[in-house]
């Protein structure tokens, strides 16, 4: 779903270019790369899995803003992670 994004085509290349370059983030960059595309409603769920994957073994990185933006990008989002909110409990 797309939730009247204005250019899908651009924002799946978007997710796209920044799935194949999250060993590049910091931690603070993933957790707002999910926090964008779930404020922006766009399904992406790829890009949230990967997001998950590369999320879960940094976690003693995060600070407590960057872990509450993390759980509510994908809460929102309505993506499952239970791997990540395991790791997270």
């Amino acid at each position: 779903a797309t939730a009247g994004v204005a250019a899908p085509r651009l924002v799946a290349t978007i997710a796209g270019l920044a799935s194949s370059r999250l060993r590049d983030f910091d931690v603070q960059s993933i957790a707002n790369t999910a926090w964008a595309f779930a404020t922006l409603a766009f399904a992406a769920p790829d890009l949230f899995g990967d997001l998950a994957a590369a999320a879960r073994p940094r976690l003693g990185e995060y600070t407590n803003q960057n872990l509450a933006n993390l759980a509510w990008a994908f809460a929102t989002a309505g993506v499952a992670a239970p791997r990540l909110f395991d790791a997270l409990a």
